[in-house]
Formats: structure tokens, sequence, C-alpha cells
């Protein structure tokens, strides 16, 4: 009898030793785990939520600056999940390996991008990027707002505003008119038929009413990885990976 409980005494301790291990080896790796999220991006959403609830945008104009509007890029653009992929490692499968950011000059400073309003600081700003204000019709807001759910819903305020930033850069440096030209012509996949929430409508808002924007880059194109593999995409300029979805500009213009 006195041998089984010495046996489960023991046992006990070295059971709370590895747990006491594994949480604090956890906790570092969290702790050093680096992020460009916007420490305050959740006072943001609630500012979204105030307005969007107060209902006082101008969704009346659809009036847009663009930029060369003849030149249009046809892109296939995936639906999104939210698989982690490692940046610098290679495709499910091992045929497409992944592009990586460029790398900066100098270091960024991620607390002047988070007070620019930036949903997450990246490695590789683009200083001079600019995109001019777009005014939504009812109609655009609406299908964007469930394009943002289709494509990135599982992303939250954030992934859905990486969606919204993208179709505005599409708007503003493409020349497409509407939300839909946009979804028909760079080819989004993302169901528009499964509603919206919150997130998105808050995003829509933060991108297009407030003219803000999620990364301090022109974003054009994003795939899932896990979904479909692409060596177009891959061959593009890297912008940023969120939640596993991959978020490339293109090349020159």
């Amino acid at each position: 009898m006195f041998t089984s409980v010495l046996v489960i005494a023991v046992l006990l301790v070295v059971h709370t030793v590895l747990t006491n291990s594994m949480l604090s080896t956890g906790e570092a790796v969290k702790a050093t785990d680096p992020s460009g999220i916007n420490p305050h991006y959740e006072e943001i959403m609630k500012k979204g939520a105030i307005a969007l609830s107060d209902d006082t945008a101008d969704n009346t104009n659809n009036t847009v600056t663009t930029s060369t509007p003849d030149r249009k890029i046809k892109v296939t653009v995936s639906s999104t999940g939210v698989t982690t992929v490692p940046v610098g490692s290679t495709a499910v499968d091992g045929t497409v390996p992944f592009a990586t950011a460029i790398p900066p000059q100098t270091p960024a400073d991620y607390n002047a991008q988070w007070n620019s309003g930036y949903l997450v600081a990246i490695d590789n700003p683009d200083y001079t990027y600019s995109c001019s204000k777009v005014n939504l019709t009812d109609e655009d807001r609406d299908l964007l707002e469930r394009l943002c759910m289709g494509e990135f819903g599982s992303g939250g305020f954030i992934g859905a505003a990486l969606i919204a930033q993208s179709v505005k850069d599409a708007m503003c440096f493409d020349g497409y008119p509407t939300v839909a030209d946009v979804i028909v012509e760079c080819r989004y996949t993302g169901s528009t038929d499964i509603g919206t929430n919150d997130a998105c409508r808050q995003a829509v808002r933060y991108v297009f009413d407030d003219n803000r924007d999620a990364v301090q880059h022109r974003i054009m194109y994003m795939y899932n990885p896990y979904m479909v593999q692409s060596a177009f995409h891959e061959s593009q300029n890297f912008i940023l990976s969120y939640q596993g979805v991959r978020f490339f500009d293109r090349w020159g213009y």
C-alpha cells in the first residue's frame, strides 16, 4: 500500500514539473512571437460600430480618381481560410516555393504605422502609398460587405479590411468603376450569398468611408495556398500573410 502511494506521489510530482515546464515554454514562445497587429484595433472596431449605428455615412456617390483605367490585370483570387503558413517554406506538395518580403533597407517603425491608422504593421511599408477615396453606392456597399464575408469572414475585422483594401486598390489603380466589376475582372471566388456580419460592415466603413487602409502598401492579389497553389502569386511582390492568407502587390505599376 505504501509503495503504491509513493509511486502515485512521484508520478504527480513528475507531471507537475513537466506541466509547468510546458507552460513556461509556451509562454516564452508566445511572448517572443512578433506581431504587427495594431494594439488599438479593437478601439477602431468600436468606433466603427458606433458610426454604423449612427448611420451618418454618405453613400450616394460612386466616384474615384483612377490611374490609367484601361490597364486591367485578370487574376485568380481564391476563397480564404485560416491555416497558418510559415513564411519562407514551400507549398503543400513542395512544388511552389513561397515568396518572401523584400528586406527593408532600414527597420520599419511599427508604432508609426499604427499611429497612422494601419491595422497591421509590416516590415516593408511603402511610404509613398496613397489611394484616392472611393464613395460606395448602396448596392456596392452591400455587395462588398458580403464579399468580405465570403472571402475572409474567418479573419474578422482585420481580414475583412484586407479584402476591402484590395478591392479599393483595384478601383483606384486599375480603374474598375464598381465592386461587381472588380469581382468579375479580378475573378474573386468568395461567395456573396452567405450574408455578412458587423466585422465586415465595420471594415468596409473603415477602408472606404474613413479612407483608411489595413496595411501601408498596395495589395492587388491574394490567395490561400492550402486551397490552391499558384506560382503566379508567389512570383509577385509579397507583402504579408494573415492567418495563412497571402497578400501581394504586383511588380512595377
